[in-house]
């Protein structure tokens, strides 16, 4: 992170390797800003760091870069996002950005949750949930906060889901 390594890391949710630069690490997630594989940087994603198997330089990090920069890419700030604690991630999160998706991977790997964050208590997330058609449902989901191994918000997906389905009513 300091150096401010291109890198790849590899997760044991995961098939494929996942590559950006590693922004901020708290005790238990990092924030990693993804470099998607056409090259165009793609939101936040917050990893938790008992997930990944492996971290290294990107081999190909020298043509990811100067492709980025030809795109006139620029590296992404740390977002503004408290990673002391999952309570702390999503709170935060949901101040910094319209939409977060949530995955909880050890449960079903195929599914996540996309939403507005409404809050935080009793070990659970009440996720206000909006739909692949951009529409926002009626009633908040819960989420348990131990079971959340990932984190995304700032990408292209929310970004479309967000022009076309609005902000939550409420």
């Amino acid at each position: 992170m300091n150096e401010r390594h291109l890198v790849r890391l590899s997760r044991r949710f995961e098939d494929s390797a996942i590559r950006g630069y590693v922004l901020a690490i708290g005790p238990k997630f990092f924030v990693l800003a993804l470099v998607s594989d056409r090259l165009w940087f793609d939101g936040f994603e917050c990893f938790r760091a008992a997930d990944v198997l492996t971290v290294s330089p990107d081999p190909y990090s020298d043509f990811a870069k100067e492709a980025l920069k030809k795109r006139g890419q620029r590296r992404p700030r740390k977002p503004k996002i408290d990673l002391t604690s999952i309570e702390s991630l999503l709170l935060s999160a949901r101040l910094a950005f319209p939409l977060i998706t949530i995955h909880q991977e050890k449960i079903d790997p195929d599914v996540c949750h996309i939403g507005r964050v409404l809050g935080v208590t009793r070990g659970q997330a009440a996720l206000l949930a909006i739909t692949p058609h951009a529409t926002w449902t009626d009633q908040p989901i819960e989420l348990r906060l131990t079971d959340i191994t990932r984190v995304n918000f700032g990408g292209d997906y929310e970004d479309a889901l967000h022009i076309v389905g609005g902000d939550a009513a409420g």
